[in-house]
């Protein structure tokens, strides 16, 4: 049995190191990346003590695929926590740096006390966030924009201030486009069973309080529910990397073509190269693996290649502590569309995880781009940098030049679950049968975040394996 992966990021590499750990009788894996490296988006370097993440710097450890599959790696003792302290975000209100009230989480209070004494919102905006208490359950719609979802329970100051600056810090996109069936399924679920949003996530905190779970404490996004590892995210990508046969993998080999003969899959690279599959696993952007399936299925491209993407950007900056006036009290903070600034968040990297950055030094994580911003995108390095500075000295007094720099561009790398996504998917697992030996991983299917994306290249895996399987009987 022949198989090829297409893409060497984590979905990827999760999918070969899956079918490697099958131990099938016979299994030939095979391993393409065109790039010169594997780990897609997660990148670790250093400079100058520090640690600095180019791409994502965190998992959610709720969702156990991750921390699963680093266990089998032998690196699950690597994983750290968020710091313990400083546990909340900022907003930008009026160009100033708000805390967000303590226990507000994505998008709805789980304490009152901080919500009535905030100066984040309006007194017209509390009454109306409190009203959740009292509305009953919306109509029981298919699907729902997370922004249409937000207003109708807390209303509009919640929206704008608060849940567009987080979704668009997690998700690169716009809450009024975005399926909330798609995102965060679980506020959905918390209507359905208890009415209130409010009344759910006050008893989920005080559940997770009795039982000593920190994950709901601070403010903003679930940072007790986030993990890393102490040498930084590409930790998880080495120990993959150690765990595959070497002669399995290959770096700068882009596929041009892929095609059906008869019970074989033929895949032709740029250089020249051809592979011949019994099956193959596409863990590529939906745009990529679309263009790969023009020939063979035009019902199949034409769903992949309507999945939007946003752009983004990643500066990380480096300075020594005295030149930062602002005292770092929390992981960072985000910026509504409504500002109108040039960053969409920042964060506190050196705050955030222990061991980022030596003493005296800070470390910062700036964010451009996202739905919203796109335009921001179409400058050069060093009017990007200039903007972030701007933005950096205006919000938090710095007016020193950074240390040192890391900037890194995504174009095209964050897929937008649009409302309908839930549909457009059972669609393409429709079309997918089809296809005997052909599977899909990534991130533009069935979630964002990185335990999503080890989970759909091993279930990837299962799927060429089980065919495999029925294919012999």
């Amino acid at each position: 049995m022949k198989v090829v992966v297409v893409g060497g990021g984590i979905a990827g590499l999760s999918a070969a190191h899956r079918l490697a750990e099958s131990k099938r009788p016979g299994l030939e894996l095979t391993l393409l990346e065109g790039s010169d490296r594997f780990g897609g988006t997660i990148r670790t370097i250093e400079r100058d003590g520090c640690l600095i993440e180019l791409g994502p710097d965190s998992f959610l450890a709720s969702k156990p695929w991750l921390s699963d599959l680093a266990g089998r790696l032998g690196v699950a003792d690597r994983i750290i926590p968020t710091a313990s302290t400083h546990r909340g975000a900022h907003v930008v209100h009026r160009g100033r740096l708000h805390p967000l009230p303590d226990g507000f989480l994505m998008m709805a209070p789980t304490r009152l006390g901080p919500m009535v004494t905030t100066s984040l919102f309006s007194w017209t905006g509390k009454v109306r966030c409190a009203l959740d208490l009292v509305l009953p359950r919306g109509p029981a719609n298919d699907d729902e924009s997370l922004g249409a979802f937000v207003r109708r329970r807390f209303g509009g100051e919640v929206l704008e201030r608060v849940v567009q600056p987080l979704i668009g810090g997690i998700y690169a996109g716009d809450p009024d486009t975005l399926s909330l069936k798609s995102t965060i399924p679980r506020f959905l679920e918390m209507e359905r069973r208890h009415r209130s949003i409010i009344k759910a996530m006050v008893a989920q905190r005080r559940t997770a309080a009795g039982g000593g779970n920190g994950a709901s404490a601070g403010s903003g996004a679930r940072y007790g529910a986030l993990n890393s590892f102490d040498r930084g995210m590409e930790t998880i990508v080495q120990a993959l990397l150690q765990h595959l046969p070497v002669d399995t993998m290959h770096t700068r080999t882009q596929v041009a073509g892929l095609n059906r003969d008869g019970r074989l899959w033929r895949l032709s690279c740029s250089d020249g190269r051809r592979f011949d599959a019994d099956s193959v696993i596409l863990a590529l952007p939906a745009r990529n693996a679309a263009e790969l399936l023009h020939e063979t299925d035009m019902d199949l491209y034409g769903e992949l290649a309507s999945i939007p993407h946003t752009s983004s950007a990643v500066m990380n900056l480096v300075y020594h502590r005295s030149d930062v006036p602002h005292p770092l009290d929390c992981f960072g903070f985000v910026v509504p569309d409504v500002e109108e600034r040039k960053i969409i968040a920042c964060t506190f990297s050196s705050i955030k995880f222990p061991n980022r950055a030596p003493e005296g030094l800070v470390l910062l994580r700036a964010f451009v781009g996202g739905a919203r911003q796109q335009d921001l995108l179409d400058v050069d390095d060093e009017e990007m940098l200039r903007n972030v500075r701007e933005e950096l000295n205006d919000l938090m007094g710095i007016e020193a030049a950074p240390r040192h720099i890391a900037l890194a561009r995504y174009p095209d790398a964050m897929p937008q679950y649009l409302v309908g996504h839930a549909r457009r998917m059972e669609r393409v697992e429709s079309l997918l049968e089809r296809h005997l030996g052909l599977a899909l991983a990534g991130n533009a299917y069935g979630g964002v975040g990185l335990p999503d994306c080890v989970h759909s290249g091993e279930q990837a895996a299962e799927r060429v394996l089980e065919m495999a399987k029925d294919d012999s009987c």
